[in-house]
């Protein structure tokens, strides 16, 4: 069945008998093979948002774009589709022309100050085909005229929507790319958590919205708040981190809030508090769950309030800030135990981060320790030998309890210990609860002999410069040597 639109109303009696395949099923087939070939499946195709003022027309082209797997919103004013619409919004748009209130022409000037690469389909009547010229000038992405098939509507929408997406693509791949140029912490992986991880620091960064980071012990929780802090209009004034389970239970206020000359025993001046400190950047409270609780009644008041009150003092001091809370505990679980106070999990929880261990992310683990590999070599000066894919494949099969630091622990003891004991990374890591860790005096002859090793070698195995670069007396020298089993003609 084909379906002919006259002036705009659908002849649904009159309809033009086709063969098969018809019109319809010719759109409905391709749009399947586009799905197929293109980007998306027909379950996740891009919405489609439709104005028009006529009820019959916003029926049957809902129909239509439905057949094809469209998800169609629609309205019959502008001024309705206006409120919905943002630079978000991951689809196109289908506007009739001749509309009370907002036109067409005005409605699309609106959408272009919302988002000028957003594609507007204009349908126009005989008497508007100038018009639609003009608005294709004006950025239009097309114009279909009245009488229409359904098939032409599908095609147009269709082509909108894969410029669309990628459109939309480009700008989620410049979001990430802009995050890893700029200066500061770089949180690297490949995987699609981190990738997401940095999408979502990326979408949030340079809002003042306070943000709650939940994660394992080293997930890397301040590098996430510190990314936040860097990719903000808050990156020139200060990064301020309180961890609250260091600061003892008796001078966490004053440490958070500062306090006013004799306010208590010992307050001898006054002294600015780390919100003060903090004012214009952001303030990094890790270990939120450790806070006493008197305490997190007075946060709970900032965050609302944005002011504070020095101890011993009366005056309110206007706060600018963004306040980033880190956590290691499920708070929900916290609060229902009391431990927690209710009221602010929920003042914190409006944006939260959960940061994923390593262990479920560890195709990111040869990428993040080469990375500290070579960091640490910069720092140690050394030049220690590319980790090979055993070795790779041995820190892939770790269990990592101590998540992204313990592995950057691994990776220093790599640089500064592993030519002493062959780079064998079975010394350096536990792979299970029962393996010991390398004792302090095994470290240290570790440290000892790769030093050597590497005078021996800037030396050339001249004894007497390598004496003289370690300060070492020759029968030390020589001593150490023996018992490491090295020989100097190993390094002439």
């Amino acid at each position: 069945m084909f379906v002919d639109f006259f002036g705009g109303i659908p002849d649904y009696y009159n309809c033009t008998a086709k063969p098969v395949p018809c019109a319809l099923s010719r759109w409905v087939i391709r749009g399947r093979q586009r799905s197929k070939l293109g980007i998306m499946n027909s379950s996740s195709l891009p919405p489609v948002m439709l104005i028009d003022d006529e009820e019959h027309i916003r029926v049957a082209a809902t129909q239509a774009l439905n057949l094809a797997g469209y998800t169609v919103h629609t309205f019959d004013r502008a001024e309705k589709a206006l409120e919905v619409l943002n630079p978000d919004w991951p689809g196109a748009v289908v506007s009739d022309i001749r509309m009370p209130g907002i036109d067409g022409m005005a409605f699309l000037q609106l959408c272009q100050a919302k988002d000028a690469d957003l594609p507007v389909i204009l349908i126009t009547g005989h008497g508007d085909v100038s018009m639609a010229g003009e608005a294709m000038r004006a950025g239009a992405y097309d114009f279909i005229e009245k009488p229409f098939a359904v098939e032409d509507l599908v095609d147009t929408v269709a082509r909108a929507l894969d410029k669309r997406m990628l459109t939309m693509e480009n700008r989620r791949l410049k979001n990430e790319l802009e995050v890893q140029s700029k200066p500061g912490p770089r949180i690297i992986g490949d995987t699609p958590a981190v990738h997401r991880l940095r999408l979502t620091i990326a979408q949030i960064a340079d809002t003042d919205a306070d943000v709650l980071v939940v994660g394992e012990t080293g997930t890397g929780k301040e590098l996430v708040a510190r990314a936040l802090h860097e990719n903000s209009r808050r990156r020139d004034h200060n990064f301020v981190a309180v961890n609250c389970g260091a600061v003892p239970e008796n001078l966490i206020e004053s440490e958070l809030f500062g306090h006013e000359a004799g306010a208590f025993t010992d307050a001898r001046s006054q002294r600015i508090g780390k919100f003060e400190h903090a004012n214009g950047g952001t303030l990094f409270l890790d270990e939120i769950e450790s806070m006493p609780m008197q305490v997190q009644v007075h946060l709970l008041r900032v965050l609302q309030e944005r002011a504070i009150e020095r101890l011993g003092s009366n005056e309110l001091i206007p706060l600018d800030l963004r306040v980033v809370a880190a956590t290691k505990v499920d708070l929900r679980q916290a609060a229902d135990r009391g431990e927690f106070r209710e009221d602010l999990f929920y003042r914190l929880g409006v944006v939260v981060i959960d940061i994923p261990p390593l262990r479920e992310r560890r195709e990111d683990i040869p990428l993040l320790f080469q990375h500290f590999v070579l960091v640490a070599g910069a720092r140690y000066q050394r030049e220690p030998p590319t980790p090979g894919p055993e070795q790779l494949n041995r820190l892939m099969a770790a269990d990592w309890p101590g998540n992204v630091r313990e592995l950057l622990n691994v990776a220093e003891r790599y640089v500064l210990l592993g030519e002493s004991c062959g780079y064998d990374i079975d010394q350096m890591v536990r792979s299970d609860a029962n393996r010991p860790s390398i004792t302090l005096p095994e470290q240290l002859e570790c440290f000892e002999r790769g030093l050597i090793e590497q005078h021996l070698k800037a030396n050339g195995g001249s004894i007497k410069a390598t004496m003289e670069s370690l300060g070492l007396p020759r029968k030390t020298l020589y001593d150490k040597m023996r018992k490491y089993g090295l020989e100097r003609a190993d390094y002439q």
